[in-house]
């Protein structure tokens, strides 16, 4: 699973220690081997500070995105791991990296999805929707324009659901975006929805 999404051995190998260290435990019987694999490929990202989506994961492995989070859950409290929250921070980087955007729309994007957590602009929403929500807000304010299918593609974000988000950070925008911000079009002229 973990070389179909480029992952170096030093996941590989803290994955195989939680899938070992948690296999045997009662917390985990009658749960499949692929998807106590897959949620500790999903631990190990983490840890490693290169996390992935469940979605991920689910492309990759035969088991669906609720039992992958199920055995996640499970793991988390057989072995007592500590995993922390993930952020949209997190994603930033490679998602803008895998769209071809420029690191000041990347940056721009950071501060939009930072701002808007920081504020409550977005509640109950995932780290993932807000980045991808943040990314298509910082894209449309330059030349280098993403449309919602382009970064659902790369994020695994509905377009639907990058539009809700936008929707809800949109009135915001002024204080959203950092002070330093280059844009190509004003404000008023990003799209209303």
């Amino acid at each position: 699973m973990a070389e179909k999404i480029h992952l170096p051995k030093t996941i590989v190998d803290r994955a195989n220690a939680y899938y070992k260290q948690v296999h045997d435990g009662k917390y985990l019987k009658r749960r499949s081997y692929e998807a106590i694999a897959s949620a500790a490929l999903y631990i190990a990202c983490r840890k490693e500070g290169v996390p992935r989506t469940f979605k991920e994961i689910c492309t990759v492995s035969k088991v669906n995105k609720k039992e992958i989070g199920r055995c996640f859950r499970l793991m988390v409290k057989a072995s007592d791991t500590q995993v922390s929250f993930i952020s949209s921070k997190d994603f930033m980087s490679r998602f803008c990296s895998n769209l071809n955007l420029p690191t000041s729309v990347e940056r721009a994007a950071t501060n939009i999805a930072i701002m808007a957590v920081n504020l409550d602009i977005v509640p109950g929403r995932s780290p993932i929707s807000i980045a991808a929500a943040a990314i298509f807000m910082a894209s449309q304010a330059t030349n280098d324009k993403k449309t919602q299918k382009e970064i659902g593609d790369v994020t695994g974000v509905a377009d639907v659901t990058i539009k809700q988000s936008y929707r809800l950070m949109y009135p915001h925008a002024k204080i959203l975006f950092p002070d330093d911000f280059k844009f190509s079009v004003s404000i008023e002229q990003l799209p209303q929805f």
